[in-house]
């Protein structure tokens, strides 16, 4: 679990007490699923023919561009984390980002699942001895898209969450 026993209420919804606005919960899901089809290649090429982890990145974008279903989204998500059960190593972390990716409809703090597990994914895939050029890569590119409006909370947020994110985030 990678959710904080404490939440900050600049991550939870208005309509759900806190102080995050629709506008910047659409930019956090956005963003995770940009951080998860950024390594989706290493799950597809693992699994060809398994779409899941796809159709969760693709589950999030509709959820913020059509308005698909909060729960839709987050089935997907479940689906997306379902086919990484069997797998190990970098698909298995890639399939986990777009599921973290999806289920960031429901509850925003699930944007450093999906940047977390896409970085385990890299490093996973990278070369032996070069991890963690890979972690600091990842992480570089994924702090490079984040949206301005919501910068500085999601890296406030990586450094509160970096212990029980398996420290990815240190650059």
């Amino acid at each position: 679990m990678i959710l904080p026993q404490v939440r900050d209420p600049r991550l939870v919804t208005i309509r759900r007490g806190g102080s995050l606005t629709d506008a910047d919960h659409h930019l956090l899901a956005l963003w995770a699923a940009g951080c998860a089809e950024h390594v989706l290649g290493l799950f597809e090429a693992a699994r060809r023919d398994d779409v899941r982890p796809r159709r969760a990145i693709e589950a999030a974008r509709s959820w913020v561009r059509e308005g698909t279903p909060m729960m839709q989204t987050r089935a997907a998500g479940g689906h997306a984390m379902g086919a990484a059960r069997d797998l190990r190593g970098a698909p298995r972390f890639a399939a986990y980002a777009a599921g973290q990716a999806a289920v960031v409809a429901h509850v925003p703090e699930h944007d450093l699942g999906a940047a977390a597990y896409a970085i385990k994914a890299a490093m996973a895939a990278a070369p032996s001895g070069q991890e963690a050029v890979a972690r600091r890569a990842e992480c570089q590119w994924q702090r490079d898209r984040l949206p301005d409006a919501v910068r500085e909370l999601v890296l406030e947020d990586q450094r509160r969450r970096n212990e029980i994110c398996w420290n990815v985030f240190d650059v």
